[in-house]
């Protein structure tokens, strides 16, 4: 066991390394880990190896409305003392990224970084290492939500975790959404992290029929019960995700996926995000707060498609899927064990596509966080920004091509 954390805390001194090995001897040993969500959202008991020291008791309820199941759940948590002491003192400038890979991720740990935070990325081990984060200055430790054994070394030294995890679309949304989540909340609260900040979704407490929703909620729930100090952020929707969605496919001529609903979402940067999350770390008024990150304006899919061409200079090849469809497909998938999980994200499409405003006024978080409405970026300068650069490499690229043609 001390080698796993020898192999994970290399830069940690020998005198550290043995403190945790004692301290791991308390964790695998006190408490275990009640009810989880099974992949079908019924309850289902399921230990983890790696228990850790309070008194934890987790109350769940689960109720039918329609042919859906909701879950809901009702945390409290007593913490036990635990001593880490001799030890190497811990810096609130030590954070922990879950998720650093990701679109917020990967801002939030490039604004740690800039601001003087000494930054440890939580990444999954994969054939690809993440070796820009290391590039950037960052530590990155491998570990996995979905193994709850391989999380206490990686908060060894961490004062503060931000989470920015969430499941990869071909798992089941419980795996880490849920699950990962229960496990690494419990052992940030064994371990001592003084401070916790999870990302959630706007009006996740008004969709209990949508999985992904229900489960951010319940979190949100569990995270407020478990003593730790922490800051839940509720998010509407990036900017970013309308690169991929929106702008390319319609500069490469392909087929741009919209509704006919008037969903309005007000999309915000990510890089935005990452500012004020740490403005918001920094003042000790938002312990245990929710806030909720809006943009400047919502907009419906339509709105967005018709700024895309107009700074791309050219239509889209839109392709409409009405509601009426993503309804029946979800309802037809739920016929099956197997399709239960794509079921599910199709939930949350449906109520993307619904008639649904994601947007919330920002002036009293403004005015908290001391931040001007000014400094925000508009979807309309973001999207300007990419497809004046783009367009230019694009135009580069084709001069340097006919320069280097040969005529014979």
């Amino acid at each position: 066991m001390q080698h796993r954390f020898i192999s994970c805390i290399c830069c940690f001194s020998q005198r550290s390394i043995q403190s945790m090995a004692s301290t791991q001897a308390q964790l695998s040993t006190s408490l275990k880990l009640h009810s989880m969500l099974s992949c079908r959202h019924s309850l289902a008991p399921h230990p983890i190896i790696a228990t850790f020291p309070s008194q934890t008791s987790i109350d769940y309820s689960c109720k039918a409305r329609g042919n859906t199941t909701v879950v809901a759940v009702n945390a409290q948590a007593t913490p036990v003392a635990v001593n880490f002491a001799p030890g190497t003192p811990i810096r609130p400038t030590s954070i922990l990224v879950v998720g650093a890979t990701g679109t917020l991720g990967r801002q939030i740990v490039r604004r740690a970084l800039d601001e003087g935070y000494d930054v440890r990325c939580l990444v999954r081990p994969r054939p690809m290492p993440a070796d820009f984060l290391r590039d950037w200055g960052a530590t990155v430790v491998n570990a996995d939500l979905s193994k709850p054994e391989t999380i206490p070394a990686t908060l060894v030294g961490i004062h503060t975790i931000i989470d920015c995890a969430t499941g990869r679309p071909e798992e089941p949304i419980k795996n880490v959404d849920w699950e990962g989540k229960v496990a690494l909340i419990q052992c940030a609260k064994a371990m001592g992290i003084k401070k916790y900040v999870f990302f959630s979704i706007h009006n996740c407490d008004k969709h209990p029929e949508v999985p992904l929703m229900e489960i951010k909620h319940c979190t949100e729930k569990f995270l407020h019960n478990s003593g730790l100090d922490h800051i839940t952020i509720r998010l509407c929707g990036f900017m970013q995700g309308l690169i991929g969605q929106y702008a390319v496919p319609i500069l490469e001529e392909k087929s741009v996926w919209g509704t006919d609903a008037p969903t309005r979402i007000a999309y915000m940067d990510t890089q935005d995000i990452a500012r004020l999350t740490f403005i918001a770390l920094r003042n000790p008024n938002l312990t245990r707060k929710l806030l909720t990150f809006a943009g400047p304006r919502a907009w419906t899919t339509q709105e967005v498609i018709t700024l895309c061409e107009r700074l791309a200079g050219q239509d889209a090849n839109v392709t409409t899927v009405p509601v009426s469809i993503l309804r029946f497909t979800r309802q037809l998938m739920r016929l099956f064990e197997w399709t239960n999980d794509v079921a599910d994200r199709l939930a949350f499409s449906e109520v993307l596509s619904s008639d649904t405003v994601f947007s919330t006024s920002m002036s009293e978080t403004y005015q908290v966080l001391g931040v001007d409405s000014n400094d925000i970026s508009t979807l309309e300068k973001y999207l300007q920004d990419y497809f004046t650069n783009i367009l230019k490499k694009l135009k580069d690229l084709k001069a340097q091509s006919k320069q280097t043609d040969i005529y014979f």
